[in-house]
């Protein structure tokens, strides 16, 4: 089933971001970054990744909209019918927080219920993504060095938001593209927070009047031109053809 395969890149990106992602120990944008900080294929490692330290302004920016509404899991949908609304979608769909007051399973069904269409659906994908969520939160734990089972102490988290796409295919109900996405954790208030860079593929259909994630338009997508993992503000991200995104005001 798609969602099994497709879905778990935002399963990926918390469950084995270590394995296929490049670090980075720096915490913030270099000097001048205006970028703020899916339905997938796997992402492909990147283990030496340093972003430079000399900032090279992105030759293409797009502040994607927001949704028209928050819905009842506190997810924004309603979002424009066009190839950024689409990407706004997907987006949001990629962008996670897990910390003390939410875990992986709550973020992961949350995605799950407001992004996918709900005749693509099923209680037993839901129980597959719930299960690989709490495999995520027992990863996070370890990797903290933490006991498993529980919250995450106060001020430890992991976030993911996406900071790049590339557009791969797009019509007027249909839209495939890659994703850059910067994942940052920090096991407690007085550790350092790293972070590490990833590459997934994602697709967005039209549905009943909104954009969700699309096992047709993932399947459909050439992933044969890879764009490279490299972070905004390094000379390579023009040169793999991303678009930096912007905060949305």
């Amino acid at each position: 089933m798609w969602v099994s395969g497709g879905l778990l890149a935002t399963v990926l990106v918390l469950t084995g971001y270590l394995a296929f992602s490049g670090d980075d120990e720096k915490t913030g944008p270099p000097s001048g970054a205006g970028a703020s900080a899916s339905a997938a294929a796997s992402p492909s490692p990147a283990p030496s990744y340093s972003r430079p330290e000399e900032w090279t302004e992105p030759d293409r920016w797009a502040a994607l909209p927001r949704g028209q509404r928050t819905d009842a899991r506190g997810s924004q949908v309603g979002f424009p019918k066009s190839t950024e609304g689409a990407v706004a979608m997907m987006a949001a769909a990629n962008s996670i927080s897990v910390d003390s007051e939410r875990d992986a399973v709550d973020e992961q069904l949350r995605i799950y219920r407001s992004y996918v269409a709900e005749g693509d659906q099923s209680d037993e994908s839901a129980a597959k993504i719930e299960l690989d969520a709490v495999q995520t939160d027992k990863m996070l734990h370890k990797e903290f060095g933490l006991p498993a089972g529980g919250p995450l102490p106060a001020g430890a988290y992991m976030r993911n938001t996406v900071v790049g796409y590339k557009v791969i295919k797009e019509s007027d109900d249909s839209v495939s593209v890659w994703l850059l996405t910067r994942v940052v954790r920090k096991a407690g208030e007085t550790s350092p927070e790293r972070a590490s860079y990833t590459r997934s593929l994602s697709g967005a259909g039209w549905t009943d009047g909104d954009w969700k994630l699309s096992g047709k338009a993932f399947a459909g997508a050439d992933t044969s031109d890879k764009p490279a993992i490299v972070a905004p503000g390094d000379a390579a991200f023009n040169d793999a053809g991303w678009v930096a995104i912007r905060e949305a005001s």
